[in-house]
């Protein structure tokens, strides 16, 4: 009998993966680890042009040929710009292509600049909106129709707990996201009657190499374990609703964030 958490048989994309410390790389091993076809997806440039200094242009084939060499069936595809129009479907087309077809879907991308009030452009506006929200929206609908009838789909998308609180350094960003997590829940209802389960992540703050030194250790202490939440917790979270434990959870918004307290 095969184990619920088994992936064996299933083709996921995975978005968001362009360096090893992010959320992104975690998702892939781990789905990777336990048997599913991960194609993944990333863009070097913007993590570069954010100042992380793990990004690199040839993370993503050094990154598969990794995985390759310890058994694992991983596919990374060419980086592209998810603002630019066209560019999700694009990407669903070219990873359903490269697999024969897709039945998970993970959304981890994400464009994210700190912008308070006072600082806001509308090009500034509208990438947040472009990339967040109108690629992930065209996405799902490409991934929905390029399904088989008949196999169960399981769709992940990230928010970031700003229903929880306030996030005035990066209003855009939460503007953003607290889209995808309505999204979830509208696009669960409209596909449920394709097999498709939509469901959304909260993973709090992740220690993925954004802060550092005093601002890293003030975050820390405001988890009860007084350490920070690591990319593999939200792998782990993944990897359940990609599995079949999770074929009757749909329209949720899951916070996983280790009872982060906010201030």
């Amino acid at each position: 009998m095969q184990q619920l958490q088994d992936l064996t048989g299933r083709n996921i994309l995975v978005t968001g993966v362009s360096r090893p410390g992010g959320i992104g790389a975690a998702i892939v091993r781990r789905l990777a680890e336990y048997g599913a076809r991960v194609l993944f997806h990333g863009s070097a440039d913007y993590d570069q042009a954010m100042g992380y200094a793990d990004a690199s242009r040839t993370f993503g084939t050094d990154f598969a040929e990794t995985l390759r060499k310890e058994g694992m069936n991983v596919t990374a595809l060419a980086p592209s710009d998810l603002y630019r129009p066209g560019a999700g479907e694009e990407l669903i087309d070219l990873a359903a292509g490269e697999a024969g077809y897709l039945d998970g879907l993970v959304l981890n991308h994400a464009y994210s600049t700190g912008s308070s009030l006072g600082q806001w452009t509308e090009d500034d506006i509208d990438r947040h909106l472009r990339v967040n929200v109108l690629a992930t929206m065209m996405m799902i609908q490409a991934f929905a129709g390029q399904k088989p009838e008949g196999l169960r789909g399981s769709v992940t998308l990230f928010t970031s707990g700003q229903d929880l609180g306030p996030m005035t350094g990066e209003i855009p960003y939460a503007v953003s996201k607290a889209a995808e997590a309505n999204l979830s829940r509208q696009a669960a209802a409209a596909l449920a009657c394709q097999n498709i389960q939509v469901n959304c992540v909260n993973p709090g703050p992740t220690d993925t190499g954004y802060l550092s030194g005093e601002a890293h250790a003030q975050v820390a202490q405001a988890f009860p374990l007084g350490k920070w939440g690591m990319p593999k917790d939200a792998a782990r979270l993944v990897h359940f609703l990609q599995s079949e434990e999770a074929r009757w959870i749909t329209g949720q918004v899951i916070s996983s964030e280790g009872g982060f307290q906010r201030g």
